[in-house]
């Protein structure tokens, strides 16, 4: 996994970690936590450069945000709670998630969208109830690059700083790269199978 990402930045350039990570926010395949830092590393190789690094990243995180923020403009709530209903198993989202995320949203506004960008486990979700609402996109936009950059400049730096362990992150990172993948996929199969349509 380690190889195969560092492979795939290192021939890709920053075309690849913008599609990565605009994957990673859609329909999270890789973790952002393995994307940055490993872009960040072959930063540090002198095959990239690590400020446009940084901005391929944040460029692709606040692109693959407006799909769902599209998603609760055009449905609203209503709408996506019947949808969460009817197809929320293969989704992983119910219509409790919908108004979990809706309420949170509503008490803490603008703000939500800057700290949901930095909040892995809200990430993509935090974009919902801004289009739900139908927050103005200039400081959707603006809330969500901030936060956006902050995480993914984080993560890059990380993995321009390890560069002169390259053989000890490799051999960390291999293991837990994977590890977090196959989390990912043990959660997604838990929630598919423990799911409720009317919770």
């Amino acid at each position: 996994m380690f190889n195969s990402i560092v492979d795939i930045v290192s021939q890709s350039g920053y075309l690849g970690i913008f599609l990565l990570m605009f994957a990673e926010n859609v329909f999270p395949p890789i973790p952002s936590e393995l994307i940055m830092p490993l872009a960040g590393f072959v930063s540090a190789r002198g095959d990239l450069n690590l400020l446009l690094v940084i901005l391929a990243g944040t460029a692709g995180s606040v692109v693959g945000a407006l799909p769902w923020y599209y998603a609760g403009a055009i449905f609203g709530k209503d709408r996506l709670k019947r949808i969460a209903s009817k197809h929320g198993r293969w989704l992983t989202l119910s219509p409790r998630d919908i108004d979990v995320a809706s309420d949170w949203f509503a008490r803490h506004g603008a703000a939500a969208v800057f700290f949901g960008r930095l909040i892995p486990a809200i990430r993509t979700l935090i974009s919902v109830p801004a289009g739900i609402v139908r927050m103005p996109m200039l400081p959707f936009l603006a809330y969500s690059t901030i936060g956006s950059l902050i995480w993914t400049a984080l993560l890059a730096a990380a993995g321009y700083l390890m560069q002169s362990q390259y053989e000890q992150v490799e051999h960390y990172v291999e293991p837990v790269s994977k590890a977090v993948v196959f989390l990912v996929i043990g959660i997604y199969v838990y929630r598919f199978v423990r799911f409720k349509p009317h919770q």
